[in-house]
């Protein structure tokens, strides 16, 4: 009997059958957000075995001279003219000047390309602009970010027919027209499946000639621009009745360009989001006739919105607000770092005692892994990708890193930080977190749905094609199409087994590492391990637990905190080689590396704990975390070597720290730096005063133990201390004034 056709009738099919019970069975929703974007990065941690020489050879990140001249003149310029508590606490909106600059000078049009008269730049320089211009105001930042990320300008690029490209992206890349994108309904919040905005076809007399177009309703709110926006991309469900556009009467989720002044569309008053002053509200619009090519892409994209949405957002939500986290991390270690060594108590630098210093060492981990991440996560959309499990990973982690960078520089500026005025510079930032955490996908659902969910679908070598096989309407092309991967799986699965047990037992010691590893070989190798552990416990999640897994949302969320941890690892370990390998650098990757294997074995152990079978459980329990080989927790020397790279000037720190700030000078990070460097300086003295067993600086000048020269240096010194340590107060008639005028605003 012939072989294949033995182990179709007595293993496929069985198999076959087994599969169609236990797949997940897929919304149009989620097959459609599933299908958008494409796997980069993720899909070498999922096989278990990545290749690590084809991640050190991706280019690394590199602005043109084109960009680095509009990042020194243009984003210098535009840092100048912001004054963040003007804006927030007293214009609750960018100043007039500041619009016109930023519509004539092109920020809105960044993603277009030149041939309709955008910028054209690479998805890095519009990391960098909204990364530069975040630390001085995150309106400017959002306000910024916005047309670049999910709106008209992505989906026109992506999906737009030609007539729609020339006429639209012209007047959107020079600012003639401001858009503004409205996706979240009030009732259906993060379900885009329930919103209650329609669009029916159907016919109307325009200018006196009959017209075929849509006839829109909708109701829209946290939609940011909206109450300056020329021009909405609004997302409803369409309906043709009638069969004006074929067969199909209701063709589902559509995506249209619909101008503000259209009869009908009501822009309502402003949000005022966490105490930020970006321009957000409502929209609605009340039979609201459109014709059909306000469609985007026209009729054939009829009901197929929400995979141009998910498209778009595949490569947006990997820039925009992991550019701002990254900034966030960058000037948080910066500015601590040095508050810190300016600060004293109890006669030395706060900076020097543990507890301070345990915070400035995660500070400094923060700033370097995010920074690595943003650079990575370039490198690929620069590539042509556009991975959208690795921006979900990007979104998610970055913008809680940001939150703990933020509330640890908090805690350790504590009053500094707490008094708000022109000379808080955390205060911004901190009230920004609460809008990073939620807005372009919440958190708490991209943690627990998207990130392993999208994941293990989309990159997985064999689960997509076997969920297509058994999805298919023709059992026998379905059965011949399973017969095809099954067996390839299997045996995939065998090899990842062995490979995970194997390195399980020896601390993945005898595992491939690049040969330009050098000192960082130790980390390639327990990634090794751990990504063939990811991939055998996340095959044994989904056999188990087949489809009922998309209600295991903790189980889920763990999963895709492990798949995270790898992929920001592996930024850490190129950023490292990319940078030239220093080894001065090595306690901040040592640091990152650490804490993320501590957190892919507590991860690993809860899942374990919480499996279905526990049998299957204890299993690999034994096989994946044998006593003995388990992840040590950060050592503290470790963490007080990340700490004193903040808190002394030298390579490192100018690497970690020294770019987001630099050109945009800001009064108090301006006084802040110049303590830090007199401190520095006078250092050695105040040593040798000490040693020399006087009480202090006075008095060894009195005595003639330092020069006069000396003496004007640590009175500046001290003065410098004092600026520093000062915060802002107020005459009552003053926050009357401010009240009064956010509030009419």
């Amino acid at each position: 009997m012939n072989w294949r056709a033995w182990r179709r009738q007595w293993l496929t099919e069985p198999l076959y059958r087994m599969a169609r019970e236990a797949m997940p069975s897929l919304s149009l929703t989620e097959q459609q957000a599933i299908e958008a974007g494409d796997v980069w990065w993720d899909a070498q941690l999922f096989s278990g075995r990545p290749d690590w020489h084809a991640m050190l050879e991706v280019p690394p990140v590199a602005l043109s001279e084109e960009e680095q001249a509009f990042i020194d003149g243009p984003v210098a310029q535009l840092c100048h003219m912001l004054n963040d508590w003007q804006i927030t606490w007293h214009d609750a909106d960018l100043p007039e000047p500041v619009w016109s600059f930023i519509r004539q000078q092109g920020f809105f049009g960044m993603i277009i390309p030149k041939e309709y008269g955008g910028l054209g730049f690479s998805a890095y320089a519009h990391s960098e602009v909204v990364r530069q211009i975040s630390v001085r105001s995150v309106t400017a930042a959002v306000t910024v970010m916005v047309p670049n990320s999910l709106g008209p300008g992505e989906l026109l690029m992506q999906f737009g027919t030609q007539e729609q490209r020339d006429y639209w992206l012209p007047r959107l890349a020079r600012g003639q027209e401001i858009p503004c994108f409205g996706l979240t309904s009030p009732e259906a919040g993060s379900d885009a499946a329930s919103m209650t905005d329609t669009g029916v076809v159907c016919r109307r007399e325009v200018d006196g000639v009959e017209t075929l177009g849509i006839l829109l309703n909708w109701r829209k709110r946290y939609i940011t621009l909206s109450p300056v926006a020329t021009v909405l991309g609004l997302a409803f469900k369409l309906f043709d009745p009638d069969g004006l556009l074929g067969t199909e009467k209701e063709p589902g989720i559509s995506v249209a360009l619909v101008p503000v002044n259209t009869p009908g569309v009501v822009t309502g008053r402003r949000h005022l989001p966490a105490m930020q002053a970006f321009q957000n509200g409502p929209t609605e619009g009340h039979d609201v006739f459109v014709p059909l090519d306000a469609l985007i892409g026209g009729v054939g994209q009829a009901g197929q919105g929400w995979q141009m949405l998910m498209s778009a957002l595949a490569a947006g939500r990997g820039i925009s607000l992991p550019s701002l986290s990254a900034a966030a991390c960058t000037f948080t270690a910066h500015t601590t770092g040095a508050y810190a060594r300016v600060r004293t108590q109890f006669g030395i630098p706060v900076g020097k005692f543990e507890g301070v210093q345990e915070r400035l060492g995660h500070l400094a981990a923060n700033a370097y892994l995010v920074e690595a991440a943003r650079r990575f996560t370039c490198a690929g959309l620069d590539q042509g990708y556009k991975p959208s499990v690795v921006s979900a990973i990007m979104k998610l982690h970055a913008t809680e890193r940001m939150r703990a960078s933020v509330n640890d520089a908090m805690d350790i500026h504590a009053g500094k930080a707490v008094i708000d005025g022109p000379s808080n510079y955390l205060g911004g930032l901190y009230r920004a977190v609460p809008v990073a955490i939620t807005v372009e996908g919440a958190n708490i659902l991209t943690r627990s749905l998207i990130v392993f969910g999208q994941g293990a679908i989309r990159a997985h070598p064999y689960l997509m094609q076997e969920i297509v096989a058994v999805g298919n309407s023709d059992q026998t092309a379905g059965e011949d199409a399973f017969d095809a991967v099954i067996w390839k799986h299997l045996a995939h699965s065998i090899k990842n087994a062995l490979r995970a047990i194997g390195t399980a037992w020896t601390g993945g010691a005898f595992t491939r590492v690049p040969k330009a590893a050098a000192a960082a070989a130790p980390y390639y190798r327990r990634l090794n391990r751990y990504a063939a552990a990811f991939a055998l416990i996340a095959e044994a999640t989904l056999l188990t637990l087949g489809g009922s897994l998309k209600r295991k949302e903790m189980l889920s969320a763990r999963l895709g905190d492990i798949l995270a941890e790898l992929f920001l690892v592996s930024a850490v370990l190129k950023r490292w080689h990319d940078e030239g390998k220093h080894e001065s650098d090595l306690p901040l990757v040592r640091l990152c590396a650490m804490q993320s294997f501590a957190t892919i074995e507590k991860r690993m152990d809860e899942i374990l704990l919480n499996f279905p079978s526990s049998a299957l459980s204890w299993t690999l329990r034994a096989m994946l975390l044998p006593i003995g080989f388990r992840s040590e927790p950060p050592a503290d020397k470790v963490i007080a070597a990340c700490a004193n790279i903040l808190l002394e000037p030298s390579d490192t720190r100018s690497r970690l720290v020294g770019e987001v700030w630099e050109g945009h000078d800001s009064p108090s990070v301006e006084q802040l730096e110049r303590a830090f460097e007199l401190v520095v300086e006078v250092q050695p003295l105040l040593d040798r005063i000490k040693h020399a067993g006087l009480k202090d600086w006075r008095v060894a000048h009195e005595k003639g133990a330092i020069t006069d020269e000396q003496a004007r240096k640590l009175e500046a010194a001290e003065q410098a201390q004092a600026q520093v340590i000062e915060v802002d107060d107020f005459a009552p008639e003053e926050l009357i004034r401010s009240s009064m005028r956010s509030t009419t605003n």
